[in-house]
């Protein structure tokens, strides 16, 4: 089971990794990063990915919502002209409130495959 230094270099090792990080979605706080962050720095990329998240799990149109499920939504994809945004949900035993964010080159990376390896590497992720 992977911490959160762990996790970060597995993210980077798909392929088309740019950068990634593991942010507090409630208080916009990175974790922890690594690589490179998409113009403004890592601190403002995490804050404004959290707000990108809470904005995502606070309409109904974006989660479907079910009592015993305490993150609605698994993902979400950006897409931009040179690039994506994947971010994931993680699942906490404490409270939820953490998410994995890698930045994929959109020329050398594989969506999919990208989707894939978070998803495995949030399922395993142990903080603490």
């Amino acid at each position: 089971m992977p911490g959160i230094d762990e996790c970060l270099l597995q993210v980077m090792l798909v392929p088309g990794a740019r950068g990634a990080a593991i942010v507090d979605w409630i208080s916009g706080l990175a974790l922890g990063t690594v690589g490179e962050s998409a113009r403004s720095g890592h601190e403002a990329a995490a804050a404004e990915t959290a707000e990108l998240a809470r904005v995502a799990t606070e309409y109904a149109t974006f989660a479907t919502y079910a009592p015993e499920d305490p993150t609605p939504v698994e993902d979400l994809i950006v897409t931009t002209r040179t690039g994506y945004h994947l971010v994931r949900f993680v699942d906490t035993a404490f409270d939820g409130s953490v998410l994995l964010h890698l930045w994929l080159d959109r020329d050398l990376g594989n969506l999919a495959l990208a989707r894939l390896r978070l998803r495995d590497l949030s399922e395993g992720l142990v903080l603490g």
